[in-house]
């Protein structure tokens, strides 16, 4: 007898870096301001800051030689990520094919990011699968605390408990595991620490209805 198993309540997206690899982009765009301001921008530092809230991006520029405020820093930064988005969505394989399976499947699914409004809603815009969206500008606050995943639950009106996020960094993960949801890390530019707790994935792809279903039964998956 084929068992038959639950879909999760919703699957809760990150998306840059994990539904979009938009990372280059901000590390390009932090580097440009870097250097207009006669500072350095290492790789390293670039990485470091992957998933980080844009008030403390805005810190460690400032740090690095940036001579402006928050507000000034996050527009010059949103206003170049936008553009190069805008010019083409740079989907991460499998993304696609993972918002389809589970819009066919009729899972809800909210987008839930540290970027901005004005970079999260066009590009659900694009997506055309979310029912709700939670962007960083809309929190007290941003990962890695839990407020955005419980918020996207709450939205929803199902428990976190009984969700699937679906992150690619280290503070991200942090927020998605302290909400309560069972937590999917995909392999990314950032290298996110085992936990008992965190499933892994190389690729989206790997994300089919059956295995959510065995991850918010309670299984820990490494699908890599």
């Amino acid at each position: 007898m084929t068992e038959v198993r639950t879909p999760p309540a919703a699957v809760l997206w990150d998306m840059d870096g994990t539904l979009i690899d938009t990372e280059p982009l901000w590390m390009a765009a932090e580097s440009t301001l870097v250097a207009a301001h006669g500072g350095v921008w290492t790789a390293a530092q670039a990485v470091a800051m992957i998933g980080s809230p844009m008030a403390v991006a805005g810190a460690h520029l400032r740090a690095a030689g940036v001579e402006l405020e928050d507000a000034e820093i996050i527009a010059a930064l949103n206003a170049q990520v936008r553009a190069g988005v805008a010019a083409e969505t740079p989907w991460r394989p499998g993304a696609l094919a993972a918002l389809a399976r589970l819009r066919a499947a009729g899972v809800p699914q909210a987008l839930v990011t540290s970027s901005f409004g004005e970079l999260a809603y066009p590009f659900a815009d694009t997506a055309q699968v979310f029912d709700v969206v939670v962007a960083g500008d809309e929190v007290v606050h941003a990962k890695p605390h839990p407020e955005p995943y419980r918020r996207a639950a709450e939205l929803l009106g199902v428990p976190v408990e009984a969700c699937i996020a679906v992150e690619d960094s280290r503070s991200g993960v942090a927020a998605a595991l302290a909400s309560g949801a069972r937590t999917v890390a995909v392999d990314g530019h950032q290298v996110v620490p085992d936990d008992a707790r965190l499933s892994r994935t190389g690729h989206l792809d790997a994300l089919s209805l059956d295995v959510l279903a065995r991850l918010v039964a309670g299984e820990v998956l490494d699908l890599r």
